[in-house]
């Protein structure tokens, strides 16, 4: 049989008499087939399957998945891991190098600011960290830190735009997306690439950041919760509708899906419109798994301790990586999980403090739980915000507020990051930034060296993963990008 009849554990969703061969092979459009074909992933050849079938690589990868912990709004690179001693001495002291004013954002009263923190060399590799993250410090062994990072827009907008799509000024689609259609997904009953509490609104914050945007409508990032609400289990408890039978919600959803059906024969076929009935088809599969998953309640005392889940300030951020967990391991390729407390442009100090003790235990624990289940060597987990800050002060109150009230601006030109897990280097630094960490002087790596570099990872080569639209084939590094083999194992 091409096609197996209906999934055992869907048998009692679907009306007497009927089978999702039948249903989805009346659909208009030659849409059904591709729906079909989704269902029946794991029985379907490659000439037939949907656009998230799981692909052959364009050669061995390194990693299957990826966990993106994004950082949003800037952390400060000389508060955490790139120590600079004549920062910290010459603290209060003119700016000794040129800004420019059309390029850099400064006032004119501001003054070298010196680390708020205080470092310590941790671990085999001497890796200085402050001691903010006492708890990622004990991990640097395993880390690989990439110190030179670089963008090309000192705004939230666009450095945001730049790291999640590839692009500044274009709306074009997001880097979990474009893994997404380049990997397929290994299971079709949950989505590929889901994002967990992501800025909604405001200029820092758009849907579009984890937005298909040309590629097929599977592709689109799932978002579950937002950044300004605690991520509980209610808050995903609506996948199963436990006051309506199976079989009815069947015929509902095939009542909706054939108007949705006459609407995209009407218009000749619209992607939008077709991405639309696969995600309802979508919704209706994951009411098998996604309940289950999304649920932390089966998690032992010992494992939610480690993430800190039940104290404060862990719990929302812990939630969130166990949460990561669960879904990379349930096949997931994509998970971002998003914490947005980082644009610290006045009371630093406290401020800093207030979002490393929010997140510094679960990361930890994310990755001993990764490493005790063997999931570290096949995953890829990445640690970064947009851009790093200033290492001048920034001061909100115009000379009203006391000097701890001070703050930190945007800095483009340089900022640090770390990886770890599948391919990469443990305990290695790459790249180096001057006296003041205000800009790089050895090892720069653009974002878009970046994004190749992860791509390299999954096994896809920057170059090759392309799609044709509007007359031209796009990727996700544009024109730009290399491989950066010196963080490679």
């Amino acid at each position: 049989m091409l096609f197996p009849e209906v999934d055992p554990r869907l048998a009692s969703l679907y009306p007497p008499g009927s089978s999702r061969r039948q249903f989805l092979q009346s659909c208009g459009a030659g849409f059904g087939s591709v729906a079909l074909a989704s269902l029946a992933a794991a029985d379907t050849p490659r000439e037939i399957a949907g656009p998230l079938w799981p692909k052959a690589t364009h050669f061995p990868p390194k990693a299957r998945r990826v966990i993106l912990l994004w950082m949003q709004g800037g952390p400060s690179q000389m508060d955490l891991f790139d120590y600079k001693p004549r920062l910290h001495k010459e603290s209060g002291e003119k700016i000794p190098f040129a800004l420019q004013r059309e390029n850099e954002r400064f006032d004119d009263k501001a003054r070298l600011f010196g680390p708020t923190a205080t470092f310590a060399q941790h671990g085999q590799s001497g890796r200085w960290v402050s001691d903010l993250l006492p708890h990622l410090a004990k991990k640097v062994d395993q880390l690989c830190f990439l110190q030179a990072l670089k963008t090309d827009s000192p705004s939230h907008p666009g450095a945001i735009r730049l790291f999640q799509t590839g692009s500044v000024q274009f709306i074009r689609p997001s880097m979990g997306s474009w893994m997404l259609y380049g990997l397929g997904s290994e299971n079709q009953n949950l989505p590929g690439f889901v994002v967990i509490s992501p800025v909604l609104f405001g200029d820092d914050g758009s849907p579009l950041h984890y937005h298909n945007n040309f590629l097929p409508a599977p592709c689109q990032g799932t978002r579950i919760g937002k950044s300004d609400h605690l991520i509980k289990h209610s808050q995903v408890s609506h996948l199963v509708d436990r006051g309506v039978p199976g079989s009815l919600q069947r015929r509902q959803l095939d009542f909706l899906q054939e108007r949705n059906r006459k609407y995209l024969a009407a218009r000749g076929g619209e992607p939008e419109i077709e991405g639309l009935i696969e995600s309802y088809e979508l919704a209706f599969r994951m009411q098998l798994e996604a309940p289950g998953v999304l649920s932390l309640d089966g998690e032992s005392q010992a494992t939610q301790e480690l993430y800190g889940i039940g104290e404060e300030p862990t719990d929302n951020y812990g939630r969130k990586c166990l949460m990561a967990r669960r879904l990379i391991e349930s096949g997931v390729r994509f998970v971002q999980v998003t914490d947005g407390a980082w644009d610290h442009h006045g009371d630093l100090k406290p401020r800093l403090r207030q979002s490393c003790q929010g997140i510094d235990r679960p990361i930890a624990g994310l990755l001993t739980d990764l490493e005790s289940r063997g999931l570290l060597d096949d995953t890829l987990v990445i640690w970064t915000g947009e851009f790093g800050r200033t290492p001048y002060d920034q001061d909100l109150t115009n000379g009203k507020g006391p000097p701890e009230s001070r703050g930190r601006d945007h800095n483009p030109h340089c900022w640090t990051m770390w990886v770890a897990g599948a391919g990469v280097r443990q305990g290695h630094l790459h790249g180096e930034t001057d006296e003041y960490a205000w800009k790089s002087v050895d090892g720069e790596v653009h974002v878009h060296d970046l994004h190749a570099t992860i791509l390299h990872l999954l096994g896809l080569d920057h170059e090759r993963l392309t799609y044709r639209y509007g007359g031209r084939d796009f990727r996700l590094t544009d024109v730009f990008g290399r491989v950066v083999p010196e963080i490679l194992a």
